[in-house]
């Protein structure tokens, strides 16, 4: 997809801005598209083009007066901070989402559970799981509220979780909320790649607890999945692969990890 233009983006103003005149219209970006270019940038593993593209909508955004779009693309910044391992712009970006998303007094909608999910991965990735529990704990009230059970936010909401869960020691609950999101992502079409990280995690939590105990079972089960013929091979697809192979490799299964890295280096060479 190419440079969008202005006219792509320019819709009426949205009701919610109130602190703007109504006889200046907002300027609406276009979040789907961003999110699609976002993607076409990560498929390529084209970091400094994400973060640009990120960069240039933001700024369009505030330009416009449009705080919704800001706040999802705060939300796409935390993700794409997070997994560079820029930590104050993660933090920057979580704290500009959450004030957004009171501002907007938007608690109460669906787009409140991402950004808690979001803000409590941040503070997970960088080691502060005590901080991450309650955003966590918002999201999962929120969601199981309003989701059905067959949601794969519920899915990732629960795996994610439990990672904190783990890190604080609490072993039991962290194991009960892997199942949960098993549980959960079994029900959604296509989510092999999801249950598969959830798989590589629960392995990891066992052998923490006992590092004689036996999780062959669960590497060959995450194994399976990921190689599920019926997966688009994306980016997405990529950058599971490319984030799964170590964990293979911590538990002997060189191979494995390395025909990961190598389907990932083929969808980023785009061949």
């Amino acid at each position: 997809m190419g440079i969008l233009n202005k006219e792509d983006y320019e819709e009426p103003a949205c009701l919610l801005d109130m602190d703007r005149s109504s006889e200046r219209p907002a300027l609406t970006v276009p979040v789907g598209r961003i999110v699609e270019k976002l993607d076409e940038y990560l498929s390529h593993d084209d970091w400094a083009g994400a973060g640009r593209h990120l960069h240039y909508w933001l700024a369009e955004a505030k330009a416009g007066g449009d705080r919704r779009g800001e706040l999802a693309i705060r939300n796409e910044m935390m993700g794409y901070y997070r997994k560079s391992g820029k930590e104050p712009e993660a933090r920057e970006s979580m704290n500009e989402a959450l004030r957004l998303l009171d501002a907007l007094g938007m608690r109460g909608n669906i787009i409140a559970g991402t950004t808690w999910v979001n803000a409590a991965t941040v503070c997970k990735t960088f080691g502060h799981a005590d901080e991450a529990l309650p955003y966590f704990e918002l999201a999962r009230a929120l969601y199981e509220k309003e989701l059905p059970e067959d949601d794969g936010r519920l899915g990732g909401l629960y795996n994610n979780m439990a990672l904190a869960l783990a890190d604080l020691g609490r072993f039991a609950e962290a194991e009960a909320l892997y199942r949960k999101a098993l549980g959960t992502m079994k029900k959604v079409p296509g989510s092999e790649l999801e249950q598969a990280v959830t798989w590589l995690n629960l392995a990891d939590l066992v052998h923490e607890q006992n590092e004689d105990a036996d999780v062959n079972e669960m590497l060959e089960t995450a194994e399976t999945l990921l190689k599920t013929e019926s997966l688009p091979r994306n980016g997405y697809y990529a950058y599971v692969c490319k984030s799964c192979a170590p964990g293979f490799d911590y538990y002997g299964w060189f191979m494995t990890a390395k025909e990961l890295r190598e389907a990932a280096e083929k969808i980023y060479a785009g061949t």
